[in-house]
């Protein structure tokens, strides 16, 4: 799964400090979830995900009203032009094309 979010301006630094190191319980919440791997590039502002996990639908959904992603995505509001609201709506960033 890829996924598209862009920083608020001057937010890149801190973004980054910020994930030099997530919490454990997170990792492990996320991992219990479904998610493999989670890989972020960041150009500029703008971040791109690349998400390695069983069910997106099913992972989104299951960290909706899970305490410690809440407090995560509550810090990452922080520094998101765009809160992520984890409804699981959402179907990532369509594939457009694949040298495979």
């Amino acid at each position: 799964m890829a996924v598209h979010t862009r920083l608020k301006p001057g937010r890149e630094a801190e973004y980054d400090r910020v994930h030099a190191t997530i919490p454990p319980e997170l990792a492990e919440r996320l991992r219990a979830a479904g998610v493999v791997d989670w890989r972020i590039w960041r150009s500029g502002r703008d971040l791109f995900h690349d998400i390695e996990v069983v069910d997106y639908r099913a992972m989104r959904l299951a960290l909706a009203d899970d305490p410690v992603n809440l407090a995560w995505q509550a810090r990452m509001a922080e520094l998101l032009e765009v809160e992520d609201d984890y409804s699981g709506e959402d179907e990532g960033l369509p594939l457009v094309w694949s040298l495979a």
